[in-house]
């Protein structure tokens, strides 16, 4: 008997009903700074991730043993940003009123906006961890107020002060940092810091965004905007399974450009950070 081909991330099969993590790709990348490509992510990510196992000998889980819904590639508006962030929003919407977790393949960094601002309203004591190599805290970049380098920003325009927890950041420009100071928590170069946030924020709603260029480009050059000084894959893997427990409500994983990684490994570090998250978060 012929089955139909859909495509899933390995292990990520099952049926929406009976699944409490739902992973879909919103492949947007149309106010990327420098060099675009993310929207390819997700598709690269599925096809790839049949090159790794569903099992993790770091975690001892498999995904064969937990529901994970693939609700695949949302149908964006390219050319309008507004609106795809809207197209984003109103699926998490969905997701999150059915009691559960979704988890965002990006797609550049801006679509964390649409997702956070779903899980705002669900969950109003909301705070946000970000592991990422930029502080992306610009109030606009080049007039623009909604880019990936502004994501941060706006989604303090949402949350207000005292609700972010960056860890990682190596790169932005002075005014950021300067800004940030005082409305958000930011640890520079690494995720030193991050057991004591994970106690502080025990029993609240957290949103985990991770931008991929956190890691150093030696391991994953495959990103649009690579910088020099990141961590490991074991690192963040470590931050990853902290974070994870607490009351992890939304999240995503962001910033892969494939193209930039003819080799393919940056895909291969990103399916095996996918897996590790949705193991961790699945209680």
């Amino acid at each position: 008997m012929l089955n139909k081909n859909i495509e899933t991330f390995i292990g990520c099969d099952n049926e929406y009903q009976e699944s409490k993590i739902v992973i879909f790709g919103a492949p947007f990348d149309s106010t990327t700074s420098f060099r675009p490509g993310t929207r390819f992510a997700s598709k690269a990510m599925r096809s790839e991730s049949f090159g790794i196992e569903t099992y993790s000998p770091y975690q001892d889980k498999d995904l064969e043993d937990i529901a994970v819904f693939d609700g695949g590639d949302l149908e964006l508006s390219f050319g309008n940003t507004r609106k795809a962030l809207g197209q984003i929003e109103e699926f998490a919407d969905k997701v999150l009123d059915d009691e559960k977790i979704p988890c965002m393949i990006g797609g550049e960094h801006l679509v964390t906006l649409a997702a956070i601002k779903a899980a705002a309203k669900k969950y109003p004591d909301l705070h946000v961890i970000q592991l990422d190599a930029h502080a992306d805290l610009r109030d606009d970049y080049l007039g623009e107020t909604l880019s990936h380098a502004t994501v941060i920003h706006r989604v303090w325009d949402i949350l207000g002060d005292d609700r972010i927890y960056q860890f990682g950041i190596r790169s932005g420009d002075r005014s950021e940092f300067q800004w940030g100071q005082d409305r958000v928590f930011t640890n520079k170069f690494n995720f030193n810091g991050l057991e004591e946030v994970v106690a502080k924020l025990a029993g609240k709603p957290v949103y985990l965004t991770i931008d991929l260029d956190v890691l150093d480009p030696s391991v994953f050059p495959g990103t649009g905007t690579p910088e020099a000084g990141g961590v490991s894959f074991v690192e963040l893997l470590e931050a990853i399974l902290q974070i994870s427990n607490l009351n992890i409500v939304g999240c995503d994983v962001n910033e892969l450009s494939p193209m930039f990684d003819h080799s393919g490994v940056s895909t291969a570090v990103a399916c095996k950070v996918l897996r590790e998250l949705l193991l961790a978060i699945s209680k």
